[in-house]
């Protein structure tokens, strides 16, 4: 599948190109892709290493990609945001690893974004709250413990706000920092709205600023800089198209587990048969092609890509495909930025442990 195929779609997601690439490609094509999951304390983790082949059936560049499903952050849960840090961080230190990065080597850790945008303010809010060492090792290096490594951090803005394109900003502060790697963090755009706000992604890929919202910009990959970039991502936003696809998809397993419960599908559409508290839908609940039909008419019996291909042909010549994220943003960004900083922070230098590590901000 060509990149063209996946225009439709807004995804910065390796784990989302992956679930189209493995349900239309053959056999003999997905060796390009090798794909993992495991559970680590109750949280999945996804490993899919994409060669070139593989590149030319996903859309997206060969190397490492590990996302970690990190329902915390949207479930306040504490604990289970404190578990994910520790993923986070031995999933990074692996990923330094693959390429070639020493525990001493320096490093530049850059968050992208707009501060001004909330959803688009993770990669900022996550560098406020990075351990900063360079200084210290260029002034007082007899001060620094063992187990830190130098570090230093920066917020290029966007090219709206500064009127310079993020990666020249970023290639300047290379040129004179001289960093072995970098880490870039992002906000990103993602094709299905369970994964918002609580799915992490790593990848030694690179990043395109912008690009999961239609934007395009200069890359920040290695062969831009010379160096490793690391990407870290979060989705905050998704579009129209994949709310209102999503939604019938919601509406065809809620009248599939009806039609299981109670043999009466349409009994709960009514005020009586309105029901409050959390509900989980499966692929399990979704009805067959014929009910789909009896439900939803010809909607009903489109697949997957033709349904949304139809919305975003309807939505996007008036538009009205906008691009949306969820009320409670604001608590969001705050819990991820400090989950994401606690793992950046663990992975770079050995003295610091999550378990220890309480919110720093400049």
């Amino acid at each position: 599948m060509q990149d063209d195929q996946f225009n439709p779609v807004r995804t910065d997601l390796a784990v989302e190109a992956k679930d189209m690439y493995v349900k239309e490609a053959d056999q003999h094509q997905r060796q390009g892709v090798v794909i993992r999951d495991v559970n680590k304390d109750n949280i999945k983790i996804s490993y899919v290493e994409i060669n070139d082949d593989g590149a030319r059936q996903t859309g997206k560049k060969p190397g490492h990609y590990v996302t970690i499903y990190a329902d915390g952050v949207k479930n306040q849960d504490t604990a289970s945001q404190q578990a994910a840090a520790k993923i986070l961080a031995a999933e990074l230190e692996n990923i330094l690893t693959l390429n070639h990065i020493k525990k001493g080597d320096k490093g530049l850790i850059v968050g992208l974004g707009n501060w001004h945008v909330t959803p688009d303010a993770l990669g900022p809010m996550t560098v406020e709250k990075i351990l900063v060492t360079s200084h210290l090792f260029e002034l007082e290096y007899e001060t620094v413990a063992d187990g830190y490594r130098p570090v230093a951090a920066l917020t290029p803005g966007v090219m709206g706000v500064t009127g310079i394109e993020t990666s020249e900003i970023i290639a300047g502060v290379i040129e004179q920092f001289q960093p072995s790697f970098v880490i870039a963090v992002d906000a990103l755009a993602s094709r299905s709205i369970d994964r918002i706000n609580e799915t992490i992604q790593i990848s030694d890929t690179g990043i395109h600023p912008g690009s999961g919202v239609g934007n395009k910009r200069k890359e920040l990959t290695k062969d831009t800089f010379g160096i490793p970039v690391i990407a870290i991502g979060v989705p905050t936003v998704v579009d129209a198209v994949t709310i209102t696809s999503d939604t019938i998809d919601y509406l065809l397993k809620h009248f599939g587990r009806s039609w299981k419960e109670k043999d009466r599908p349409f009994q709960s559409l009514l005020p009586g048969g309105f029901t409050f508290g959390k509900k989980e839908l499966h692929d399990a609940d979704l009805p067959n092609v014929e009910k789909r039909q009896t439900f939803l008419g010809m909607v009903g019996t489109l697949s997957e890509e033709e349904k949304r291909s139809l919305i975003t042909e309807v939505l996007s010549p008036i538009g009205k495909n906008m691009i949306v994220t969820p009320k409670e943003v604001d608590d969001f960004m705050k819990n991820m930025a400090h989950l994401l900083a606690s793992g950046i922070n663990a992975a770079l230098h050995e003295t610091i442990d999550v378990d220890n590590f309480s919110s720093y901000t400049r």
